[in-house]
């Protein structure tokens, strides 16, 4: 009689291998930005099916080092003009741009992860917020112009800015801290299909 606790593991088959799930390669749109996308919690968050594209984390890291010249300039302007012309008044207008500079930062890691863009069949939709949750739906057929922007610092991060404009002033969306691959992946994609999606305005 065989001991069947003597019996070797079996191998696993090659078919076997094949079934087991592989995680596919981000695409153009999604490598070099986060991972998962934040969103408000409750029955009465603004819940969609479909994947979400999100930013670059370097989005941060660029806001951080602009706000970061904003908030040394307002420093060493009131330095000189405490110091050198002994208005020392000048600290509570820099106190509150201080304020009004810094308290934005202390949200936006938790802020740029909760912007997102997701393509679907007739439309982009477009997400920011948690707290204020806004979502925008842009036809593409409404689309008019989708411009790319980004300034020196915004460059040497790699990151850019995607302008949609609509014929309605109202559902325009800029998408920041894209990727420059993303952001001209994600601009050539919208021209194609706004072209074959034209309506009349």
């Amino acid at each position: 009689m065989t001991d069947s606790s003597m019996t070797p593991p079996l191998e696993p088959t090659p078919a076997a291998e094949s079934a087991q799930p592989v995680a596919a390669a981000p695409g153009p749109l999604d490598e070099g930005t986060y991972e998962q996308i934040r969103e408000p919690r409750g029955e009465g968050r603004l819940a969609l099916d479909g994947h979400w594209h999100q930013i670059s984390p370097r989005y941060v890291a660029s806001q951080f080092l602009q706000n970061g010249l904003v908030i040394a300039l307002i420093v060493v302007v009131a330095l000189v003009a405490a110091l050198v012309f002994d208005q020392t008044w000048v600290w509570i207008p820099a106190g509150i741009l201080l304020v009004l500079t810094i308290a934005p930062l202390v949200i936006l890691p938790r802020q740029a992860r909760a912007i997102g863009y997701m393509l679907r069949e007739d439309d982009i939709v477009f997400r920011k917020g948690i707290l204020w949750q806004r979502i925008i739906a842009v036809p593409y057929g409404r689309m008019q112009l989708v411009d790319i922007t980004h300034g020196p610092l915004d460059r040497a991060f790699g990151v850019a800015q995607l302008k949609m404009v609509t014929a309605a002033a109202t559902t325009g969306v800029q998408i920041p801290g894209l990727t420059q691959t993303a952001a001209e992946t994600l601009r050539d994609t919208l021209i194609e299909v706004a072209e074959t999606r034209r309506t009349g305005l």
